[in-house]
């Protein structure tokens, strides 16, 4: 792993220190992250994914399974060790918070990161933690004490362990770090609380004479000289496998016998609106699959804040529909935990400015599949209502799907319509790659969005746009709540307009686009996201790369200007494409 050659834990994609081990007879080492603190939470899903095997599916096996978390003192002050110790203890999970306390995060102390550097003290009276100080030097106390904690997690824990164990850090943080900024006072003191040399101490006269331990030290030098030869012989990793496991290759769970591509016969059936569609797309999932769970802020009782999970956690229980405390990361992390131990999480932002808190753990989820060479995965569901309902503001109006779209390793999809809206959430559930699912507040009631319900198995497959209206003119690509807007301004036209609904962003139908602008010669582009870097960006892109010669007008977008999405209805209505302002930029390309 370190380096970076063929058949290490990475295949040469990760730094060395950042390893993983797919146990299937065995503990697990789950994958290990580069950003400081990320681990934590992940974890805590692991443990109540146990917990849901052991209490829901009724799965005897997980009994006294606990799970470890490993970091520094220094990871104990970020926002994902926070996150997962409020829910650790406020679930009362079977966590081992293991810190490895050696005093400095690089060359920060630990007296910069919580009060007087102690972080056992620190937590001393968190409720139901139970906390452990020792010295990690001394074996014997090391030993017994971690013995202690985990027969305590296995047996009766109503909550977690924090476990410290105060080491020195003889060598620097890197090979380059000289700890300059250590006195040579706390260099002599880490170098006489050497750990082997207090292990050597503990051992010899007890169990092994001096010349067993020198033996022992020779053979493990022999060993470790060995292991580098035969990790320098190693060949460098194949260039073209870099190119693998961004996505699963696999979707036949989705396309069985269980579903269908072909939507119910429509005829006389009534019309079910977005939300609709969302909520009993959930119920029917929940019902079929027990693996199926959904969590998030306010999605119990209260049913969610757009009323998307309504009356389920009635129906199944709190632990299958469960409210979570005000923590993205943790919803995100606890999500990821869940689907790396084979749940199907579905997780509930309540709009898209509130995932901030969360992008390291979405980022991270992303490339989960990739940077393990495709041993783990955590293909979970994220709902995230974006865009305006009667107006906007800059903390619930936001779309920015460009940002999730540059998220490596996720799928991002955005439907239009109500059977658009069943068929791809159903299709997320249960595919093998995680998604993020925008859901517009502008067509959750709409009556334009509203559609027959596509039957309880249809699913929708991703990167399939959707021609609203066919047309020889011109090409108008969208999607979101900007495809009503577009249907409109058409149906004040008189020209041909082929208008498209790209419905999922990533895979998007580049073919289908491609064959409509090389029958029409000009293609506009409207979204909802900030013009510069927008998704429109890359559409234009891809479209002057492959249809130059058939262009006969410059390629045009409409998007939200480079502004932050106010309040006021004036300020809105000046930074929001409008009806009239996709009717001009089609006059004005139609004129061309």
């Amino acid at each position: 792993g370190p380096l970076a050659k063929a058949g290490g834990m990475t295949g040469g994609r990760d730094i060395g220190v950042v390893l993983n081990y797919k146990n299937d007879s065995g503990a697990t080492g789950l994958p290990v992250y580069g950003g400081v603190g990320s681990q934590y939470t992940p974890i805590t899903g692991c443990s109540q994914a146990n917990r849901y095997y052991q209490n829901i599916l009724l799965n005897e096996e997980y009994s006294g399974a606990i799970c470890v978390s490993h970091g520094g003192e220094a990871s104990a002050a970020t926002n994902g060790f926070w996150s997962a110790l409020t829910n650790s203890t406020t679930i009362g999970l079977p966590q081992l918070f293991f810190i490895e306390d050696n005093g400095y995060g690089i060359s920060v102390p630990s007296s910069t990161q919580y009060p007087e550097g102690d972080i056992a003290k620190n937590l001393a009276s968190f409720g139901n933690l139970k906390v452990y100080d020792v010295d990690g030097t001394d074996p014997l106390s090391l030993a017994q004490a971690l013995l202690e904690a985990i027969q305590y997690l296995r047996e009766q824990a109503c909550g977690p362990v924090l476990f410290r164990s105060r080491v020195p850090r003889i060598c620097g943080h890197t090979f380059q770090d000289n700890q300059s900024y250590k006195s040579e006072a706390e260099r002599l003191d880490d170098e006489q609380r050497d750990p082997i040399d207090k292990l050597k101490s503990f051992v010899v006269g007890k169990f092994a004479t001096e010349l067993q331990w020198k033996n022992l030290e020779a053979l493990a030098m022999t060993r470790v000289e060995q292991a580098y030869m035969e990790a320098c012989s190693r060949p460098d990793p194949d260039a073209q496998s870099v190119y693998q496991y961004l996505f699963s290759s696999d979707d036949a769970v989705i396309f069985s016998d269980s579903f269908t591509k072909t939507p119910e016969l429509q005829d006389g059936k009534a019309k079910i609106s977005v939300l609709g569609a969302i909520r009993k797309t959930l119920d029917t999932e929940l019902l079929r699959d027990s693996s199926v769970l959904v969590l998030g802020e306010d999605v119990g009782v209260k049913g969610g804040v757009h009323t998307a999970t309504l009356g389920l956690q009635k129906k199944y229980g709190k632990l299958r529909v469960a409210d979570t405390n005000l923590s993205e990361e943790g919803i995100i992390g606890r999500a990821v935990g869940m689907a790396v131990c084979g749940l199907k999480p579905v997780a509930e932002i309540q709009f898209r400015k509130y995932a901030d808190p969360a992008a390291e753990q979405l980022h991270d989820c992303g490339m989960l599949r990739w940077r393990t060479e495709n041993k783990f995965s955590s293909p979970i569901v994220v709902r995230m209502p974006v865009g305006f309902a009667r107006r906007g503001d800059l903390w619930h109006a936001e779309c920015k799907e460009a940002e999730w779209i540059h998220s490596l390793g996720w799928k991002v999809f955005f439907p239009s319509d109500a059977a658009d809206a069943a068929g791809l959430l159903r299709y997320a559930i249960h595919a093998n790659d995680p998604v993020i699912f925008l859901e517009h507040r502008a067509l959750l009631d709409e009556a334009w969005s509203k559609s027959p319900w596509p039957g309880d198995n249809y699913v929708l497959e991703p990167g399939k746009a959707r021609k609203v209206l066919q047309g020889n003119d011109i090409t108008v690509v969208t999607w979101g709540a900007m495809t009503k807007m577009c249907f409109e301004a058409a149906a004040e036209m008189q020209a041909s307009i082929d208008l498209i609904d790209l419905r999922t962003l990533v895979p998007w139908d580049k073919d289908e686009v491609i064959a409509s602008v090389k029958n029409t010669g000009k293609c506009l582009v409207v979204h909802e996201d900030t013009l510069t870097l927008g998704f429109g960006s890359e559409i234009c892109a891809v479209l002057a790369d492959e249809c130059f010669e058939y262009l006969d007008a410059p390629l045009k977008r409409l998007a939200v200007n480079d502004i932050p999405i106010p309040h006021s209805s004036a300020l809105f209505s000046e930074v929001m494409p409008s009806k009239n302002d996709v009717v001009n930029k089609i006059t004005e390309l139609l004129s061309y």
